[in-house]
């Protein structure tokens, strides 16, 4: 306890440090990949953040924080103050260490400072010059010894200090890509990276190593008790050698060392292996995969493996992934907040090209020319200097360590209480030898035997301690959190934030998104709308004008993000970009389109870029002096809205008419009916002469999007997921309601959800189930949860729309888990009680705001993440339920044992085994259980749930109740009972004791069957593929064989008949039939807790009345 107190009042002073620091400056992401971050609505006020109507933290619970996500510094505090702990090192190695994210957030200020401080003396310094010295610079630039035109220290210099003079200097990007010998437009060759590398370092950063074995079994030393132990097994010793000399007297204090180095041993090697669990997370989550241009190719490459001089296409939601400087850019928009800690966008262009790595792309897109990496740039400094960590607090490992404390006060009660009573016998000569003798009598033994027996006592009560304050209960959360990332991993999910495993489990809402999600994210342009005729076959260049067919095809060559590469030799054309831009692409190259030739008939004049708000974005082209085509591309009834014309069969252009209006919007309802996206393309005409010649105006220049002649609408086919129906179905059977929030057509949207069984028939699809974005948000704050709580669909949603939805959905009360993968997600993602981002399509904005990435975009994938998230916390009620029943036995058992007849059946050795089967054994063997189908056919586990159900206590209760009859009878009459009459007293004594002992394990070993299913009639269902179960129960029984029979004069044990052994064997067999029968006494459906809680309020209620009455 006093470890414990030192441990608290150094945290309390921690955290207040941390707190008085983060009250001092403005709030910022503290994660060890700096990120811009949305508000999150506020807990207290927020109805379903914790699972309740209003939405209310318990103040009076210190171990309950239902939303780690906004828990604050003071709640964090308390609950690790008003633990009970006997090793603080390795109980909080898992939690979130305050004091360590102040020093990191103090080294990001310290760099930022530094770095901008060099930048604002070389402007000063550059301010004084009038021209650059262009000769003596060239000289200082051909140091490479690689044949590079600039050396890495100039190259770096050049970025780090955004010295535009010098790049000026240089020739601009296209002198100093010619001094990196990078071509702009087809990037590096690939073919000298290591002689880059060498050159100008690669892009990665040094990190602080994992902590070793050693270090794991340092803090497992720390134990208080343990450390007690030893203190007590040294003086044991040396008390033992002293009085019955070395060749007997060392038994006693060796045995309890060897099995306290034992227990040391076993926890550091569970904890080391759950430690590089958590270092190979990290490297997944830090292995950003992107693409860059490589012999005119676009090629998909580990952030790693930039290289100086690369040309990285970049575009909105992409994470910087080194310093260089912009080629070309179209309103291209750079959030810099995660290097200069100013929530401020930049916007980028040829005046200000220049790019730092790890921030984030806000708006537009382009290309930029790689000059920076790893430790040449600020990014890397800043990650070298900070370390990741995994800490985090999660709502059941705080719940937990409250279940601990409890059972940890009562154990402790417990122990004093033995120690006690077995100090006034053992001092007032009431405590006997196995033979009958009296252990000590005042003036009768030396002061040294009478030290001895009050050391083996004390040893004893510690040992008591060690078994009542589960310290592995909290810890069985981290070890089932690791296990369940590792073969979430293969289930194609990275987890991020680990509370989201848990919470996960308590999902009541899936907001999924439909594209890639839900459909195959596989897109074809199945149908198309040209020239006032319905086009089956869209492909069929011969159908469509030629006119129209000139302007469509220069329309998606321009506007498009997408690439084409057409391979010299005449092989494969590659098509890159989105699903969509690349069905686009793979049409216009069917119906004539020459990419590279039309994209360099034309400069680009300005560029709108499509996101999801907008949902359409269009461009400016400059094809003479005079002559400019602008071209726009987007949802099908949003251009249409902006179009006054259409283009007819013979290639001229029509007004469009009232009528005709109707019948195109009846075109797109019928093709979104088919569960296709419609896209629409427009175009017009502009003079030049009318748009803004200073680049300053130009760039503020908006694209006129009215007037405009409508050229296409084609019909986009997205098949559903094979499975997706299935993981529907199962969703609901779980309780988990599936809402589908897309940006597609609401006919579109409809009809796909039909598909994947989101809704059960036509008639569903009514208001407002089935919902407009624009018509949910039009709602009053007020009204939004009642309708939120009908709604299945939502089409033509914007990202601020699914916002809106998750907060109405939290306010009821309900657990939200969002799929986004855009930039816009982002706050919506932030706001979920779980948000997923798509590995695939997702942006590294989405992924960063995200708890869980799902690698495959698959819908099922979700599916298997809420099946993980139940298991979770089923198996760490097994552990539960297994540790309380061996805690109360084991406590009742020496209590009254030592009340009433002055010794204990079990020794420290032997208790210090049941710990170790009960702690760091049982957890690996309950804790890994992996999830089952009948989980999915559960109600999701609400937050404020207990976390032991009356289902537990009746299960806890029956097989403590028989165990400790059982085993107090045999103490007390065992002898007879066992027919060891006929042997000495002291003999028959040990016989009886060591029967205890392993009729006791045996009653764990056999009652870990029955954890495996609390609920279920068949406890060994899917036992044969639980192999690492298998495998400590195996260990265990061996071990204990070894024990009795071969480690008595360690285990204070001897061997034991055949007969006895399969007693103690039917002891243990007999708490199977026991659960059976147990399971069949019905419980009620209000938690225990609640009847408490009632008697409570009605004494506090009656006392209030007396007061009343004496009051009057």
């Amino acid at each position: 306890m006093r470890g414990s107190r030192v441990y608290n009042h150094k945290r309390e002073r921690r955290c207040q440090e941390a707190s008085q620091g983060c009250r001092n400056r403005p709030s910022m992401s503290l994660s060890p990949s700096p990120q811009r971050r949305w508000p999150r609505q506020d807990e207290e006020s927020s109805g379903g953040a914790n699972g309740g109507a209003d939405g209310s933290e318990d103040e009076t619970d210190a171990f309950d924080i239902p939303q780690p996500k906004k828990a604050s510094l003071e709640r964090l505090k308390r609950w690790r103050q008003a633990a009970l702990v006997l090793n603080a090192s390795r109980r909080f190695r898992y939690t979130l260490d305050l004091k360590k994210e102040e020093e990191k957030e103090q080294t990001r200020r310290k760099i930022r400072a530094h770095a901008q401080a060099i930048r604002a003396a070389f402007l000063f310094k550059e301010a004084g010059k009038a021209q650059l010295h262009v000769t003596g610079d060239l000289d200082e630039l051909h140091t490479s010894a690689h044949g590079f035109g600039i050396g890495c220290e100039r190259l770096a210099a050049l970025t780090r200090d955004h010295d535009s003079s010098s790049l000026q200097g240089l020739g601009g990007v296209e002198g100093l890509a010619n001094l990196l010998k990078t071509n702009l437009d087809k990037g590096v060759s690939g073919d000298d990276d290591e002689a880059r590398r060498n050159e100008f370092g690669a892009n990665t950063y040094p990190r602080k190593k994992g902590r070793s074995f050693l270090v794991f079994l340092w803090e497992a030393c720390q134990d208080t008790t343990l450390i007690i132990l030893m203190i007590a097994a040294a003086l044991s010793l040396g008390l033992g050698i002293k009085t019955e000399g070395i060749k007997e007297g060392w038994y006693d204090g060796a045995s309890i060392a060897v099995a306290v180095l034992i227990v040391i041993l076993v926890t550091a090697i569970s904890d080391y292996r759950q430690s590089l669990e958590f270092q190979n997370l990290n490297e997944e989550k830090r292995n950003i995969k992107l693409e860059v241009i490589r012999g005119g190719r676009r090629v998909e490459v580990s952030i790693f493996d930039i290289v100086a001089g690369d040309v990285v296409p970049l575009k909105i939601g992409d994470q910087v992934p080194a310093d260089g400087v912009l080629i070309v850019g179209y309103s291209l928009a750079i959030d810099e907040s995660s290097m200069t800690g100013e929530s401020k966008i930049v916007h980028k262009d040829q005046r200000d090209p220049f790019l730092m790595s790890g921030c984030k792309v806000a708006d537009g897109y382009g290309n930029m020319l790689v000059t920076g990496v790893g430790l040449n740039t600020e990014w890397g400094l800043l990650m070298a200097s900070i370390s990741e960590d995994n800490g985090e607090e999660t709502p059941l490992q705080v719940r937990l360590n409250g279940v601990a404390t409890f059972i940890g006060t009562v154990g402790l009660v417990v122990a004093v209480t033995v120690l006690l009573v077995l100090l006034i016998r053992y001092l007032s000569g009431h405590t006997k030898n196995s033979d009958g003798s009296v252990q000590f009598r005042f003036g009768e033994k030396s002061v040294g035997t009478a030290f001895d027996g009050i050391v083996r006592i004390i040893t004893i009560a510690v040992t008591i301690v060690v078994v009542a304050v589960p310290e592995g209960l909290p810890l069985a959360v981290t070890l089932t959190l690791a296990y369940s990332m590792r073969k979430m991993m293969m289930d194609k999910a990275l987890v991020r934030r680990l509370s989201a495993c848990e919470t996960m489990g308590s999902a009541t809402v899936i907001c999924s998104d439909k594209t890639g999600t839900l459909t195959l994210n596989q897109m074809t342009i199945v149908r198309a709308f040209v020239g006032g005729k319905i086009l089956e076959a869209p492909d069929k260049i011969e159908l469509i004008p030629s006119r129209i067919s000139s302007l469509l095809t220069e329309g998606i060559a321009h506007n498009t993000t997408g690439s084409v590469f057409i391979s010299e030799d005449g092989g494969v054309t590659e098509v890159t970009g989105s699903p969509t831009e690349k069905a686009i692409l793979s049409w216009g190259l069917k119906i004539g389109m020459k990419f590279e030739e039309l994209r360099s008939q034309s400069s680009v004049v300005h560029v709108v870029p499509f996101n999801s708000e907008k949902k359409c974005g269009g461009i400016a082209i400059k094809l003479s002096e005079s002559d400019v085509h602008i071209h726009w591309k987007g949802a099908a009834e949003l251009v249409l809205a902006s179009c006054s014309h259409w283009f007819n069969q013979n290639g001229s252009f029509q007004e469009i008419t009232p009528d005709k209006m109707d019948e195109i919007k009846n075109v797109i309802e019928m093709m979104a009916a088919e569960s296709l996206r419609c896209v629409a393309f427009a175009f017009r005409n502009y003079d030049m002469r009318n748009i803004p010649t200073i680049m300053e105006q130009r760039e503020q220049w908006l694209i006129p999007d009215n007037d405009l002649s409508l050229l296409a609408i084609v019909g986009i086919k997205d098949p559903c997921r094979p499975g997706v129906e299935e993981a529907v179905a199962l969703c609901k059977n779980a309780g988990v309601r599936v809402c589908m929030v897309t940006g597609d057509n609401i006919q579109t949207a409809k009809a796909i959800a039909l598909e994947c069984g989101i809704l059960d028939s036509e008639a569903a699809a009514m208001e407002p189930i089935v919902i407009e974005g624009r018509t949910f948000r039009n709602y009053s704050e007020t009204d939004r949860p009642n309708l939120a709580s009908q709604i299945s669909v939502m089409g033509r949603s914007s990202p601020n729309d699914k916002l809106l939805l998750v907060q109405a959905l939290r306010k009821n009360g309900d657990v939200v888990a969002v799929t986004g993968d855009g930039t816009n997600d982002a706050p919506a993602l932030h706001e979920a009680d779980i948000g997923l981002a798509m590995g695939i399509q997702g942006t590294e904005v989405a992924k960063e705001n995200s708890d869980i990435i799902i690698i495959d975009d698959n819908f099922s994938s979700v599916v298997k993440v809420v099946r993980w998230g139940r298991s979770v916390y089923a198996n760490i009620q097994k552990f539960i339920q297994f540790q309380l029943t061996v805690n109360v036995a084991a406590l009742v058992i020496n209590v009254v044992a030592a009340v009433s007849g002055g010794n204990v059946p079990l020794t420290a050795v032997q208790l210090l085994w049941v710990n170790l089967i009960m702690d760091t054994l049982g957890a690996l063997a309950l804790a890994t259980e992996p999830p089952t189908d009948e989980l999915m056919r559960r109600a999701p586990v609400g937050r404020r749930d207990p976390l032991i159900t009356n289902i537990m206590w009746r299960n806890i209760i029956v097989q403590a109740l028989y165990q400790v009859t059982l085993l107090l009878v045999l103490n007390f009459d065992g002898i007879p009972i066992l027919h060891l009459s006929n042997k000495s007293k002291a003999e028959a004594e040990d016989v009886k004791n060591t029967f205890i002992f392993n009729s006791f394990v045996m009653c764990q070993v056999f009652n870990e069957f029955n954890c495996r299913k609390p609920e279920d009639w068949n406890i060994f269902s899917g036992i044969t593929g639980n192999y690492l179960f298998m495998g400590i129960i195996t260990i265990s029984v061996t071990f204990q064989a070894l024990i009795v029979e071969f480690l008595g004069k360690f285990a204070s044990t001897v061997k034991l008949t055949w007969q006895l052994w399969l007693a103690s064997i039917a002891i243990g067999f007999l708490s199977w039939p026991l659960a059976f029968l147990g399971k069949l006494v019905p419980v009620p459906s209000e938690p225990f807790a609640e009847y408490f809680k009632w008697i409570w309020r009605c004494k506090a209620g009656h006392a209030y009345d007396e007061d009343r009455q004496d009051d009057h």
